[in-house]
């Protein structure tokens, strides 16, 4: 007997269904914010199954930048270099940053919601919820410690400068800096943010 249910498996679903649940989660996350927008809420405007959305998307945070049209989604690139010796965690960050926005397809398209969050009080909120939750939030658990929180946030606030004045604003030397140098140059600072006052980043993880 064919098994009619969506448990598990792969589920059915058309190009338009998958249209239709980005045109509500765009809709849903430019009024209402990143924070209260729940995957299972959008399935139910969207007349779909909650594990379609899954199946499509991966998580909140892939929904977000499929529905934003991002090509390199911010908190994914984040997730692919926290793993790893912390202490090499500023140059895997700085590293991955750069790579993306220099390229020309995905840079050009990250370089534009950079700008319309500049504008767009929407967006703006949007991605300030989201850089709280799924970065600096990320960010904090993986360094953990007294003022995670805290030395994450700077961290953040670094590489968002980076970011705006070398892509968003064109700023010179930044802009044209190659990339080994912009690294060398960035990589002490971040280290020192994500140490704290005084101290150097710790492995927290138990060696094998």
């Amino acid at each position: 007997m064919m098994n009619k249910s969506r448990g598990r498996g792969r589920p059915p679903g058309r190009t338009e269904t998958r249209e239709q649940i980005l045109a509500v989660a765009r809709r849903r996350f430019l009024t209402e914010g990143y924070d209260r927008v729940t995957m299972r809420s959008i399935a139910a405007e969207a007349g779909v199954d909650a594990a379609l959305i899954s199946y499509h998307f991966g998580s909140k945070h892939g929904l977000f930048g499929a529905a934003m049209e991002l090509p390199a989604n911010p908190p994914q690139i984040l997730a692919a270099v926290l793993p790893g010796p912390l202490e090499g965690l500023p140059e895997r960050v700085v590293r991955a940053v750069l790579t993306v926005w220099d390229d020309p397809d995905r840079g050009g398209a990250l370089r534009a919601f950079a700008r319309a969050a500049l504008v767009d009080d929407d967006v703006a909120r949007l991605f300030r919820e989201m850089a709280e939750r799924e970065m600096i939030g990320r960010i904090a658990e993986r360094l953990g410690g007294a003022d995670a929180s805290r030395r994450a946030a700077v961290a953040a606030s670094q590489i968002a400068g980076l970011i705006f004045l070398r892509y968003v604003l064109c700023v010179e030397p930044l802009a044209s800096m190659p990339t080994d140098e912009l690294v060398a140059r960035e990589v002490p600072a971040l280290r020192a943010a994500l140490a704290g006052a005084g101290t150097r980043p710790r492995d927290r993880r138990p060696r094998p």
